[in-house]
């Protein structure tokens, strides 16, 4: 992969000698050990507002799929729970409104900061569409409840067949029931990402 990528920096707990050795053909490239904390404490995190200081825990992106609650008729496949377990991860890291689509452990589309979920997930959809990506048979992840069953009615239009969201709208029945209209199987986390 180095041979193909520009990389200045490399961060890791560590290198062996075969590693060392590969590095040594690149001069530039700096190498920095930085061993993981024993204990990590919860990461702050600070934005400033007018008239104060918001501070808020990190976002715990460990999340543990055993703990997800499939809410449709539909249950994913054993391929569409490691994509929605891969995708959930990617969607922490997407500024809200987020929408991710995957497939195969790849990101295809995603949708970030929208004002409305369901426009987010025609953004993702269009990303993809972009490069040239099919969505048919993807998985779906939002950070956030689907308030509405548009959004559900888009990933279905896309191609999706299985989304992982926390849940806990007024209208999940509404939304769930929409899910198992088009045959796609839905999870809920329990747990919302939130990165502003």
């Amino acid at each position: 992969m180095l041979a193909r990528q520009f990389v200045e920096v490399l961060i890791a707990p560590g290198f062996d000698d075969g590693a060392l050795a590969r590095f040594a053909a690149k001069p530039n490239v700096r190498l920095l050990e930085c061993a993981a904390p024993a204990d990590p404490a919860p990461r702050l995190d600070y934005k400033r507002i007018d008239g104060g200081l918001l501070v808020q825990e990190d976002d715990p992106i460990a999340d543990d799929p055993a703990g997800w609650r499939v809410v449709t008729r539909a249950a994913p496949d054993e391929a569409q729970w490691r994509d929605l377990a891969f995708a959930w991860r990617v969607v922490a890291y997407v500024k809200s409104n987020a929408i991710v689509y995957a497939r195969d452990g790849r990101t295809l589309g995603i949708g970030a900061g929208q004002m409305s979920r369901v426009f987010a997930a025609r953004i993702g959809a269009l990303k993809a569409a972009e490069e040239g990506l099919s969505l048919a048979g993807c998985v779906l992840a939002s950070d956030a409840f689907f308030p509405f069953r548009d959004g559900v009615d888009q990933a279905a239009e896309a191609g999706v067949r299985a989304i992982v969201q926390p849940g806990g709208a007024k209208r999940d029945e509404e939304v769930i029931a929409a899910a198992d209209e088009h045959g796609i199987a839905m999870v809920f986390t329990g747990t919302r990402h939130f990165r502003h």
